[in-house]
């Protein structure tokens, strides 16, 4: 009886534990088994078919990539082997989603998906235009080089198109919340949205009579191969093509390097002549007095250290004649390869100014402390600004790679990183209207939002839905190739022509 009762207490549980597993991993199978697509068109298990499967992994990666950044932080990622490596798979993965998605919109277009599912057209342009937002938040919070030229170039593309108030690329504080919440999370409720439409409604049946439309089930194994493949480029690209990281520009640094253009820079940044100073836009983030950011509160903080006689009230006290010879022989003095040694005991008020403030950012002084006049010590722009009026922004980042002909929005680095060929468009039109001033980036802004606009109402707009079918465009994946029936169709014309 003994016996009888370790064997029911042991063997007996062991086996009603199994059965409960096994029960629970059957219902749990049930379960995904049902959110699956299990019949589609004669086309359903072709590649150019099934991405949307492959954007849901390519997302999954995104986000578990980016959860693994985020928990070790920029060091890590950005000087660590390891990190690099997550750093890299986090960039292929974006580069592969972005590529897929344009060919997935490519596809439905050319097949007139929107013709019997208007919403679903639109929620993915929706999606579409999320992603390359998404994309260019995640270059310019790359806390290198490469984020500082694209942080700048998107700030000027918002401001331009008068949204500089709710979106400045230079605020590194508001893109991560962009970037690492509020954008993902859009996208994967869209997402959600967009495949739960499929699954209910089904896959697009051919349009046209002469294209085969019986239903055949979906392969699944087949796109789970298909999946291993996408994932395996994804790694080999960032095993052999590290995401490059170049150390961000400092004021310091380019004050070191060039102490005359940095002088200039300060006088400029005094009369209102720089860059940022007459930029046509008003709004943030080129609301600021540039004389009061970037000489009187740092020069007030370096008087209070040095006890120097003060420069900038000397020079306010004389009268504009005066202040005008005073500012052109100053020009002239850092011109002419005046040193900053010699200029911090000159007479010239200007000189002395300029000469000072150049000092402070040579011993590293003068960076940290224009970057304690904003509230989040993550808003760059003050620094960005500066280094994009003395020139030494962009000419740095020509050395590594970014050339005057790839000006333009998200440039990841020399090749083969930067793959945005998506934006050849937009750079170009920023090329061929660089000679008009009156355009600028309104002008180009403006374009892109108007592309976006034809692109959500495509099913709306008779002229531009008629396109494919006029060009038959269909028969790029509707073919022998994508349809087996068409091929056998095909087949049978030969043998009776013969």
């Amino acid at each position: 009886m003994q016996d009888v009762r370790q064997d029911s207490n042991g063997t007996g549980g062991k086996k009603e534990h199994e059965e409960s597993q096994e029960s629970s991993r059957s219902i749990l199978k049930k379960v995904f088994r049902e959110q699956l697509i299990m019949k589609g068109p004669p086309y359903a298990n072709n590649f150019f078919f099934t991405i949307g499967v492959y954007l849901l992994l390519l997302f999954a990666v995104l986000v578990v990539t980016g959860i693994i950044m985020l928990i070790f932080g920029p060091y890590w990622w950005d000087l660590t082997s390891t990190g690099t490596f997550f750093r890299s798979v986090h960039l292929w993965a974006a580069e592969a989603f972005v590529t897929l998605m344009f060919l997935h919109l490519f596809v439905n277009f050319c097949t007139s998906a929107f013709r019997k599912k208007r919403l679903m057209w639109m929620i993915g342009s929706v999606m579409l235009m999320l992603v390359l937002l998404e994309f260019a938040f995640g270059v310019g919070f790359g806390g290198s080089l490469y984020g500082q030229v694209n942080e700048q170039a998107g700030a000027d593309l918002w401001n331009g198109m008068g949204l500089g108030y709710w979106i400045n690329p230079m605020n590194e504080g508001a893109v991560f919340g962009w970037h690492v919440a509020i954008l993902p999370m859009l996208l994967a409720a869209l997402m959600f949205l967009h495949y739960s439409i499929v699954r209910k409604q089904g896959l697009n049946a051919p349009y046209r009579s002469d294209v085969p439309s019986r239903t055949i089930p979906i392969n699944h194994t087949m796109m789970y191969k298909r999946m291993a493949y996408v994932l395996a480029v994804v790694l080999l690209f960032a095993i052999v093509f590290r995401a490059p990281f170049v150390p961000p520009l400092t004021i310091g640094q380019v004050a070191q390097a060039h102490p005359d253009a940095t002088a200039l820079t300060f006088l400029s940044e005094f009369n209102r002549s720089s860059p940022t100073a007459t930029y046509l836009d008003t709004i943030n983030p080129y609301n600021f007095s540039t004389r009061t950011v970037y000489i009187s509160i740092p020069y007030d903080a370096y008087l209070d250290l040095s006890h120097s006689s003060d420069a900038e009230q000397a020079f306010l006290s004389e009268t504009l004649p005066q202040q005008n010879r005073t500012m052109a022989q100053a020009a002239s003095y850092f011109s002419g390869n005046g040193t900053i040694s010699n200029g911090m005991n000159s007479s010239n008020p200007m000189i002395k100014l300029a000469s000072s403030l150049t000092y402070m950012a040579q011993t590293g002084v003068y960076q940290p402390m224009l970057q304690s006049e904003v509230a989040s010590g993550m808003d760059t722009t003050y620094v960005i600004r500066f280094l994009f009026d003395t020139g030494a922004l962009w000419g740095t980042a020509e050395k590594y790679g970014l050339n005057v002909s790839q000006w333009g929005m998200l440039e990841v680095g020399p090749p083969p990183w930067y793959l945005q060929y998506w934006l050849l468009p937009y750079n170009f039109l920023q090329i061929e209207t660089s000679a008009m001033p009156w355009w600028g980036d309104l002008g180009s802004g403006s374009v892109a939002l108007l592309a976006f606009f034809l692109l959500f109402a495509l099913p709306y707009i008779p002229g531009l839905r008629a396109i494919p079918d006029r060009l038959k465009l269909y028969k790029l994946f509707w073919n022998r190739f994508t349809i087996p029936e068409m091929r056998s169709r095909a087949k049978n014309r030969n043998r009776k022509r013969r």
